[in-house]
């Protein structure tokens, strides 16, 4: 596989470039015609925010497969599983058990209970506008941090799909400046879906998406097992030595968990790993644009059904990870991938190239395969970026808007009006804070949002669904202490200074030890949450057997 790495890495000829940039533009005309269409149909607040109620329990499956699917997923842990091995493929385990604690504990729940958002539960039994603010605060800062995510990836394909190589320009661009213009383009692109489409548009866009991602994965899956022959055991055997690491390849311990000499950074390594897996299995539930697609549908039923239907989708997914990580250790390698890339983000492509190459014969044939997958991955960041923005557009516009600002006398109209203007201003913080954190792998970035949003949502949703003492004064501690807990603790964590890959590399002012912050700050937001209620003597046991009644029935739901 030498040759196929010197031929990926030489292919940056104009049939590469132009096959990419037609299919990309193919993909972006498509949805673009979908969300025209659906802005057609979107005439009530009910049409923008929940897509009129009308999707299937399959279709919104799909749609949750393809939001919950992301670059983190596709790029990120094809990444870590092709640099660490055995401690990559903790993020695909993570991920998928996750969903069994949202199916469990929130789904049926959320879908009876509230109409757009998440504050709708939230805010039920309680004062209407603190929660309201707290949760559409709290709904922003998880957003951003996993449209972050995203934008990274969507910088990191540029310079392998365009051919940008250090010493080579486009359109009189560096690899710097392309892949700072690509992170403006998607951003200004999912800003488009959202004003244009809501929640219609968004949701055809991701069912579209969700079919090419598979599709792309399963293709990949099969090439790479044939071509070691369906042998499980070879390809294993060549991703280990390919990946520069040897037999601790396969085994616990590259990333997570690492034994050293001092006693204090092994237990800290260990402490990540714990944090991480609490962080993941616990932050699908507190996500807010997972949430809001509860609402897309007739009745808590097909809610249930769609998140069975998204399981199965996510897990097949994840398992194709598996083949995707390791086929990329073997048939590319680890330090063609790092010269790449150093976060390993583009460790799928560069493995779609190399599979060109072998199955369609040379570098035009590597510049197909790499030109399907780069526009299947760019669908995805696209899809899952629109479902991001609408989330956080429509909490600002439903709950601080229309309940806070205008004591819940504002019309649908203006409602829509400023969900739009959000998506604008969210969209811009999201693109300005991506251009800093380019350095990041973005499935670990993805993580980070997990961990907010368990620490601050997750709380207050089940304190709010199962304990009757609960209150206002419970809601707001555990927001914002949760929130503020997570929050604090990444911006003095080596993610953001003190390491060589963090966002600020010479600066450090870390004192946390840990990248992940979820084994602190999620206990935190749970105490803070029941501080906050029993310091209070607010009770309201009426709204509480009430909202019991609605969560388990749907009685009442709208």
């Amino acid at each position: 596989m030498e040759s196929h790495v010197r031929l990926a890495a030489e292919a940056s000829t104009s049939t590469s470039r132009t096959l990419t940039i037609t299919l990309f533009l193919v993909f972006v005309a498509i949805t673009l015609g979908i969300t025209v269409w659906a802005s057609r149909q979107t005439k009530t607040a009910t049409d923008f925010y929940a897509g009129g109620r009308q999707f299937s329990g399959f279709q919104n499956g799909m749609a949750i497969g393809g939001d919950y699917m992301s670059a983190a997923s596709f790029l990120g842990i094809a990444g870590l599983i092709a640099l660490y091995g055995y401690d990559g493929f903790l993020y695909s385990i993570g991920f998928l058990v996750a969903w069994l604690v949202a199916l469990l504990l929130v789904a049926e729940f959320l879908r009876n209970s509230g109409r757009y958002t998440m504050a709708d539960v939230l805010a039920f039994r309680m004062r209407q506008r603190p929660v309201r603010t707290a949760a559409s605060v709290s709904t922003i800062v998880v957003s951003i941090f996993y449209l972050i995510a995203q934008m990274v990836g969507a910088g990191a394909l540029v310079s392998l799909l365009l051919g940008i190589k250090a010493d080579t320009t486009f359109l009189g661009m560096d690899a710097a400046t392309a892949k700072v213009a690509t992170i403006i383009l998607v951003g200004a692109l999912m800003i488009v879906y959202v004003v244009v489409g809501g929640m219609k548009g968004t949701t055809y866009v991701q069912i579209v998406k969700a079919f090419m991602l598979m599709t792309g994965a399963l293709v990949m899956t099969l090439l790479v097992l044939a071509h070691y022959k369906f042998n499980l055991s070879a390809l294993l055997g060549d991703a280990a030595e390919r990946s520069g690491k040897g037999a601790a390849f396969l085994e616990p311990g590259l990333r997570y968990g690492v034994e050293t000499a001092s006693a204090a950074t092994t237990f800290y390594s260990k402490m990540d790993l714990l944090s991480l897996g609490i962080a993941l299995v616990l932050g699908t539930a507190g996500l807010p644009h997972i949430l809001t697609r509860f609402y897309t549908v007739p009745t808590s039923r097909v809610a249930r059904k769609s998140v069975l239907w998204a399981i199965g989708i996510i897990g097949t997914f994840y398992l194709f990870t598996l083949a995707l990580g390791f086929g990329a250790a073997a048939l590319v390698g680890g330090s063609a991938i790092t010269a790449q890339d150093k976060a390993g983000n583009t460790a799928a492509p560069q493995l779609a190239q190399a599979l060109g190459i072998d199955y369609l014969g040379g570098e035009t044939g590597g510049a197909v395969l790499l030109a399907i997958i780069a526009a299947v991955a760019f669908a995805t960041i696209l899809a899952v970026v629109a479902g991001l923005t609408l989330a956080s557009s429509s909490s600002v516009a439903h709950d601080f808007y229309a309940s806070v600002i205008k004591r819940g006398q504002a019309g649908e109209r203006d409602e829509v009006r400023v969900a739009r203007i959000s998506a604008f201003v969210i969209g811009a913080v999201a693109i300005v804070l991506s251009i800093f954190a380019q350095s990041l792998n973005v499935a670990f970035l993805v993580a980070l949002a997990f961990a907010v949003a368990a620490s601050a949502n997750l709380p207050a949703i089940l304190y709010s669904l199962f304990w009757k003492r609960f209150n206002t004064s419970g809601a707001l501690w555990s927001i914002y202490g949760g929130l503020g807990a997570a929050v604090l603790l990444v911006f003095f964590s080596p993610v953001v200074s003190g390491s060589p890959t963090a966002m600020f590399p010479t600066s450090d002012w870390h004192w946390f030890p840990l990248s992940n912050p979820g084994i602190i700050s999620i206990p935190i937001g749970f105490l803070c949450g029941w501080i906050g209620t029993v310091i209070s003597k607010e009770t309201d046991a009426d709204k509480y057997a009430e909202l019991e009644v609605r969560s388990l029935t749907g009685h009442g739901a709208h």
